[in-house]
């Protein structure tokens, strides 16, 4: 019998995509971190820079935590602080999924809204939400996870990649992510690459702020990534190519996926896949693509509702 809820993260499915395939293109598999307690594959990392804080005693009994989150890694957190018993403060904002905040709140976190523009995500609102947790953290002595810089959380990711490795037996060519923190991406790429040497590597950034194709800071709503420049975990070195997606192409592969795969998922698996679509094509046939369904889009459901008929 596990010992609590968090003794269930990890160990999720890999999926064939059935119907979203190119016409003469490698085969594509998603990771369906759906499966992870909370919805979404935050949970790894959450728990991985928890869990290395306690053992170095960063963190102790009864302590606090903070974060900066444009969701679900504070819904990870929230959960983890909840089993552990730590207080948590997160730093927000209303550019982000209003089911996420509510779940953070239902797990027990504090949370400071920071004001976004126009409801998306920016560089400056980025910067913003990390100078407001770094002031909670000094001010109340709270351990600050700071996942931007924090590399106890490639661990999770390095497990990510062995289950990957496992799933596949070995047979796996293309490995596409979207960016964030870059951990994700870093983490398990960096891991593969242990084991695969030739594998290709994908970073997917959003089109109207592809600063990591060197283009310039813009605005955009795909939830969880493109913090709008370079961020400090990011390995340019690592990967093969950047694919830039639009807000818009990533939110309409979001609901194909849905209607012609029955699988529901926020805007950054959309542009997991379309970006996954690309690299199959340039691959061909006889390749073995794996992509990354981050989340469930149970987190989105008032975002996803505009994009259905009266």
């Amino acid at each position: 019998m596990p010992a609590d809820i968090l003794s269930r993260i990890g160990g999720t499915t890999l999926l064939p995509l059935r119907w979203i395939t190119p016409e003469n293109g490698a085969r594509i598999l998603l990771k369906l971190e759906s499966e992870n307690p909370t919805g979404s594959m935050k949970d790894r990392m959450a728990l991985a820079m928890i869990e290395a804080a306690e053992a170095d005693g960063r963190l102790r009994p009864g302590g606090s935590v903070v974060e900066y989150t444009g969701g679900s890694t504070g819904v990870s957190l929230a959960q983890v602080c909840a089993v552990k018993g730590y207080r948590l403060q997160i730093v927000t904002s209303d550019a982000f999924a209003r089911e996420k905040l509510t779940h953070m709140r239902l797990l027990g976190a504090e949370l400071t809204i920071i004001s976004s523009e126009s409801g998306r995500m920016t560089e400056k609102l980025t910067r913003d939400m990390i100078e407001a947790a770094r002031v909670i953290a000094a001010e109340t002595g709270a351990f600050w996870t700071d996942q931007m810089r924090n590399t106890d959380q490639l661990a999770a990711y390095d497990r990510f990649a062995g289950e990957i490795w496992e799933q596949t037996g070995g047979r796996i060519d293309g490995f596409v992510q979207s960016v964030g923190t870059a951990a994700s991406l870093r983490g398990t790429g960096e891991a593969l690459r242990r084991l695969a040497p030739s594998i290709a590597l994908v970073a997917v950034e959003p089109a109207e702020s592809a600063v990591l194709s060197g283009g310039p800071t813009g605005a955009h709503k795909i939830d969880g990534v493109g913090a709008g420049y370079v961020v400090p975990l990011w390995r340019a070195d690592l990967v093969d190519a950047i694919e830039a997606v639009s807000t818009d192409e990533a939110r309409a592969m979001a609901l194909r996926l849905a209607r012609e795969e029955g699988l529901f998922a926020g805007t950054s698996t959309g542009g997991n896949i379309v970006a996954a679509l690309r690299l199959a094509e340039r691959l061909g046939p006889g390749a073995t693509i794996v992509s990354v369904m981050c989340d469930t889009g149970m987190k989105y459901l008032n975002s996803f509702a505009s994009a259905l008929p009266d």
